[in-house]
């Protein structure tokens, strides 16, 4: 599902990142810790085809990215990868409704209401539908993210810091929901973190 090749990475001060190979099955969950700064987000970026490597290359599902044109891989991630971002992405002059309506109306299937409603109840937002995304706490705002993110059954989960604003019960609760996700659409999990409370739940664990 998720193959990555010889990747290699350099920001403008020249000085290059070495990722090592990773090998995913379809629904293999796959843990990314490190601290700050070692080149996680980058990693997750290169894996998304929001970055082009240096050298080497990256597969998803056996298409590999850098044979798509810009506007392929556009299409290609909106429709295969849910991108959970550590700094959000929404429109901020929407409700959380409105945002997830958006998120749908972009993919080819009709949109799916039960989907919406089944997933915010699930990540405690059902009550904050019609609120604007502003009036969230931060920690409302990481779950939305992550609605975001699964909304449209993604062959691939790419979460960066998924937990980082959460507390401990919340913590728990959204590593389990991206996991039964990932389960429910066969899809591949991939977590990066430098949040030593996620590690315990998982077994297969890159270190950078």
């Amino acid at each position: 599902m998720v193959k990555t090749s010889s990747l290699t990475y350099a920001y403008g001060d020249g000085q290059e990142m070495v990722f090592p190979d990773i090998d995913l099955s379809p629904g293999q969950h796959l843990l990314i810790i490190g601290p700050s700064g070692i080149g996680k987000t980058t990693l997750l970026y290169l894996m998304a085809g929001l970055l082009p490597p240096l050298k080497g290359n990256v597969a998803i599902d056996g298409k590999e990215l850098d044979s798509l044109s810009r506007r392929e891989m556009d299409k290609f991630r909106g429709e295969q990868i849910g991108l959970i971002f550590q700094q959000y992405h929404f429109i901020k002059s929407l409700n959380v409704q409105d945002n997830l309506l958006l998120r749908q109306s972009v993919l080819k299937d009709p949109i799916d209401k039960q989907r919406r409603l089944q997933l915010t109840k699930r990540l405690g937002l059902s009550e904050y539908l019609d609120k604007k995304v502003t009036e969230l706490s931060q920690g409302q705002q990481q779950r939305l993210s992550i609605a975001l993110g699964l909304i449209h059954r993604p062959k691939i989960i790419l979460a960066d810091e998924p937990t980082s604003n959460l507390d401990d019960m919340n913590c728990v609760k959204v590593i389990n929901l991206l996991k039964e996700e990932a389960e429910i659409c066969k899809s591949s999990l991939v977590i990066i973190t430098h949040d030593l409370r996620v590690m315990s739940h998982f077994q297969n664990r890159v270190e950078l």
